[in-house]
């Protein structure tokens, strides 16, 4: 049987883990590693809702539109494409070879406070009941 609070409460940490991060990495200018790590962090806060929205565990995936699809979040249509546009950061930061355009630093400044925005909403909707 599956212990969803520990479930949950894994995927939040890590998170919050992987947000610090993705910090750490954007000062030392490692653009490609950080905006992965922002991929990640809003990753598992959507596995810890699927968690807790179901009752079981996260799928294996990583695609953060699906996630929010299965977590029943409802997201507006600039959150939705958002999110499609991080998932680029999951696979740019697997596979370098993607087809992606190099970013630059202050893009990649503009892309974190994005997913800072979205982080919070998302962090926000464990408070409500």
């Amino acid at each position: 049987m599956v212990n969803v609070g520990k479930q949950i409460a894994y995927w939040k940490e890590s998170a919050e883990e992987d947000w610090l991060v993705a910090g750490d990495l954007l000062e030392k200018k490692r653009i490609r590693h950080a905006l992965f790590f922002g991929h990640l962090t809003l990753e598992k806060i959507l596995k810890a809702h699927v968690c807790r929205v179901t009752g079981e565990l996260a799928p294996p995936i990583h695609n953060l539109v699906r996630l929010a699809e299965r977590a029943a979040i409802e997201l507006s249509d600039k959150q939705r494409d958002l999110l499609a546009e991080v998932n680029e950061f999951n696979i740019e930061g697997r596979y370098p070879d993607s087809r992606l355009a190099p970013l630059n630093l202050e893009i990649a400044k503009e892309y974190l406070k994005q997913i800072a925005e979205i982080r919070e909403c998302l962090i926000t909707l464990f408070k409500k009941p």
